[in-house]
């Protein structure tokens, strides 16, 4: 079995995601991941998000293990 905690983010690896680095964000509410942000601000406690649609911040500091680089599904026609 994959544990898949242990793979989580980039940012527990390299330390942080810079601004700009489009990401992936883990749902507070069930726990998946959704697509379509980006790190808009480092800070000590956390990452500041933006959602691209919009570009709007989201409200609330996301916890670096909440945040992944965006994994990108190669091969597939719909992305």
């Amino acid at each position: 079995m994959v544990d898949t905690m242990a793979r989580v983010t980039r940012a527990d690896e390299a330390g942080t995601l810079p601004p700009g680095t489009r990401v992936d964000v883990r749902s507070r509410f069930v726990g998946t991941w959704s697509r379509g942000f980006e790190v808009a601000e480092v800070r000590p406690d956390g990452y500041v998000i933006r959602r691209l649609s919009d570009q709007s911040l989201l409200p609330g500091l996301f916890d670096p293990e909440d945040v992944r680089e965006e994994k990108r599904r190669a091969g597939l026609w719909w992305y």
